[in-house]
């Protein structure tokens, strides 16, 4: 048995998500890139890059994992590129995206040749949390005049809209696209391809997928691009889970469970935005799962188990695999989850674990 704390990723879960994209791929003529910033766990990319069209990256190290790691098609953007790396991003991408035309212009004759594109910022999101807001106000993300784009229309070849966020609406995303071809119709009929980026949940249970198929199609025709979608959690969710063991329970007016992981160090991003872990567990036992670092609130959540929780159980944290592997930390020293796979055919496999040399090394 694998020892606990470890990330599980099971690969015929994470089949039904490619499926969905194969699927959609097919029907809609649409390309599909793997978000590195949300999940960039490469030793399940061998799977993943028969049903996507390669990957998607924030930063030079990102876009160089994609180009060695994912067959395909490796895209380029970063917020703000810095002129030492610039040579690298290009010599590794197929496509470079830029943040700003102040950026697109101060890196013009060195990408030169290079296909190019501008991130453009459509004002709207589905964002309910100002802190991923892309249409957040004064954001830095993309430009958003569009007659300021319109001159520099004939350096580029395609443009990045990315302002969905965990969106499972398809009427609402429908809605957004019609509000960019309104703004931004005249500047698409221009280019050669388009990326409407990610956080369109449309591998969820239920989701319309004919009808987003359908939708990227039209807008295909209408404009003769070539659309690329960027899924990040819709490629990984429900795929991985968080394996933990009880360490030790107390009480304090709340029955209390501390496992041997931590929200903070293991799943950042839940603490950030104030969410619970997903636990698939009911029952009449209510009980507070705690992290082991000294953060007060280094708390899982409140589940409702079928029995008293007892030192030495084991706990499966669902959903484990978006924004988490890429934010996990060393804080407090606490023990880094390993990484294991269940393969197809059942099997599980430690495929990479950390010790303290790790921790030691990422310190100077």
């Amino acid at each position: 048995m694998i020892e606990t704390p470890y990330y599980l990723i099971d690969q015929s879960k994470l089949l039904r998500n490619m499926e969905k994209i194969a699927w959609l791929r097919e029907h809609s003529g649409a390309k599909a890139l793997l978000a590195l910033k949300c999940f960039a766990t490469w030793s399940v990319f061998d799977l993943m890059s028969d049903y996507m069209d390669g990957t998607t990256s924030s930063s030079l190290f990102e876009c160089k994992l994609g180009r060695e790691k994912f067959p395909g098609e490796t895209h380029a953007y970063s917020v703000a590129w810095d002129p030492k790396e610039i040579h690298e991003v290009l010599e590794n991408s197929d496509k470079v995206i830029f943040n700003s035309i102040g950026q697109l212009d101060r890196f013009d004759d060195v990408s030169r040749g290079h296909v190019r594109g501008l991130r453009v910022n459509p004002g709207v999101s589905t964002s309910s949390f100002d802190l991923a807001d892309p249409a957040r106000p004064y954001s830095r993300l993309g430009e958003h005049d569009p007659a300021v784009i319109e001159t520099v229309a004939d350096k580029i070849s395609g443009f990045m809209f990315h302002n969905n966020c965990e969106n499972g609406d398809f009427d609402r995303f429908s809605a957004m696209l019609d509000l960019i071809e309104q703004r931004f119709g005249h500047l698409i009929d221009r280019m050669d391809w388009i990326s409407l980026g990610g956080g369109i949940h449309f591998t969820g249970d239920d989701y319309p997928l004919d009808q987003l198929a359908d939708r990227l199609k039209r807008f295909t025709d209408r404009y003769g691009v070539q659309v690329y979608l960027e899924p990040g959690e819709a490629a990984i969710t429900k795929s991985t889970t968080l394996e933990v063991t009880v360490l030790d329970t107390l009480n304090n007016g709340k029955d209390l469970a501390i496992v041997d992981s931590s929200i903070e160090a293991h799943m950042l991003d839940l603490l950030i935005y104030r969410e619970p872990a997903r636990m698939d567990v009911s029952g009449d036992h209510p009980w507070m799962i705690c992290g082991k670092s000294c953060l007060a609130g280094d708390i899982f959540g409140e589940y409702n188990f079928p029995d008293p929780i007892k030192v030495g159980q084991r706990i499966s944290i669902q959903d484990a695999a978006g924004y988490t592997m890429v934010k996990k930390n060393w804080f407090n020293g606490v023990k880094m989850p390993s990484i294991a796979i269940r393969d197809l055919d059942g099997s599980e496999r430690l495929v990479r674990s950390f010790d303290y040399d790790d921790f030691a090394a990422a310190l100077s």
